[in-house]
């Protein structure tokens, strides 16, 4: 099964714009961006991986450089928590779980 960015994006941000809103106001654009890039590290994991160029372990650590990487972005917001942030990677991260550890076979997510 082949992964797509925007299928996953969607995705994403209908899990975690709910959690972002109740934080900051103006949490759209952040989000769309930041959750693009996981999205696009994914897709990008997932080829190094099906070619060979990396290992699980590799995969995972450079999912977790970017959740980091956004994680940061999400935390600048005015008024955004340390919680909120998490809550809202961590939903978005949880709608696709399933597919992504599935088409990359191994536990990614």
């Amino acid at each position: 099964m082949a992964l797509d960015v925007q299928d996953l994006l969607s995705k994403m941000l209908g899990a975690a714009l709910p959690i972002l809103k109740t934080g900051v106001a103006n949490a759209d654009s952040y989000a769309k961006m930041e959750f693009t890039k996981i999205a696009q590290s994914i897709v990008s994991i997932g080829e190094q991986l099906a070619e060979n160029t990396i290992n699980s372990e590799q995969a995972k650590l450079l999912l977790d450089m970017q959740k980091n990487a956004s994680r940061a972005v999400l935390l600048t917001l005015e008024g955004l928590g340390l919680l909120v942030a998490e809550a809202a990677i961590n939903a978005a991260l949880a709608v696709v779980k399933t597919a992504v550890n599935t088409a990359l076979g191994i536990e990614l997510i």
